[in-house]
């Protein structure tokens, strides 16, 4: 079988580029911007054609929109509250999260070795996402990049401020301690009570040198997340979420 002609193959590119405009709701003027940011360092002829540089811009901006906007919509929030809120919503996890949701695992450009895979990985979904958001910025401007970001992030934020997303407290804490110690969390088992069907455990984190308040979980996953709860509460001097006695 014949290999397609160049113009087939640019016109599956032209319908390939739109529908992703369609998906994500926005037009761009340049087509080679969206082009560069759907293309994986694996697809790029070399690597100043991929979409790395603008992952490192979209990241930048992504961050600056979200602190403005936490800013301006939690006035009554401490400093650390916001970081907690912020580091939830810029994740990688969410980042991604929200590639996946938006489907534009289909509009990659990858290399051979990583399109053959049954799945694309999250850290590649993630960096799509902050390409798009730098293609935009670059694009049309501060305006049409704030829009995005507030469009597809705001959710987000709400639900990171009402305390939805307590399944990255974990994910959280490491982030913090790796920013303020430069070392990793880790989670010591203190107690476990109840027979052996139905177990409940006893879990604090301890980092660099201090054990912060322990959580009571009924299971070790369940307790962990709590106990890193109780210390990011203990690090902003608030009440501890999970008391103990």
């Amino acid at each position: 079988m014949a290999d397609p002609s160049p113009r087939l193959l640019q016109e599956d590119m032209q319908d390939r580029l739109s529908r992703c405009e369609r998906r994500i709701g926005y037009v761009f003027r340049d087509k080679e911007m969206l082009l560069s940011a759907l293309t994986h360092a694996s697809g790029a002829q070399h690597r100043l054609a991929s979409n790395e540089r603008l992952e490192f811009l979209g990241d930048a901006i992504l961050g600056a929109v979200v602190c403005e906007l936490l800013y301006r919509q939690y006035p009554e929030y401490l400093e650390g509250d916001l970081t907690r809120i912020k580091s939830l919503v810029v994740s990688r996890q969410t980042c991604a999260k929200l590639s996946e949701a938006l489907g534009l695992e289909e509009f990659l450009l990858l290399g051979k070795g990583m399109a053959s895979n049954p799945s694309v990985p999250p850290s590649l979904l993630s960096d799509v996402f902050e390409s798009l958001i730098a293609a935009i910025y670059l694009d049309d401007g501060a305006t049409a990049a704030r829009d995005f970001i507030e469009k597809f992030i705001g959710p987000e934020i709400e639900l990171a401020a009402n305390g939805d997303l307590g399944g990255n407290y974990k994910s959280l804490l490491q982030q913090l301690a790796q920013r303020d110690f430069g070392t990793t969390p880790t989670y010591q088992l203190v107690d476990e009570k109840g027979p052996d069907h139905s177990k409940c455990f006893k879990v604090a984190a301890y980092i660099s040198g201090r054990t912060y308040h322990p959580a009571w979980g009924r299971n070790k996953k369940e307790a962990e997340q709590r106990a890193a709860w109780n210390a990011l509460s203990e690090m902003d001097d608030k009440p501890i979420p999970y008391p103990t006695d």
